[in-house]
């Protein structure tokens, strides 16, 4: 299964920390994968996000970018699982 959520952020984003330890609070508690990508790896993500990460994708979509409410993200995982895939 992949994960659902994607942090894009880069090393050393004080912003990208917060939005990893958010997503992994609420990724943890309604049991949904999660991963991190760097812009700095994939110049691709590098010139469509720079200047908004961190950016948190949901199964492929952007969610949010800058601030994680983990309210929001919670009831956007909660609201989409029955259209993750099997």
């Amino acid at each position: 299964m992949s994960p659902r959520v994607t942090i894009v952020g880069k090393p050393d984003c004080h912003l990208c920390h917060e939005a990893r330890v958010q997503v992994s609070a609420v990724c943890a508690e309604l049991g949904v994968g999660w991963e991190e990508r760097s812009i700095l790896d994939d110049p691709g993500l590098y010139d469509e996000y720079w200047e908004k990460i961190p950016v948190i994708l949901i199964d492929g979509r952007i969610h949010d970018y800058w601030r994680v409410d983990p309210g929001r993200l919670r009831g956007a995982l909660t609201d989409n699982r029955s259209h993750s895939s099997d």
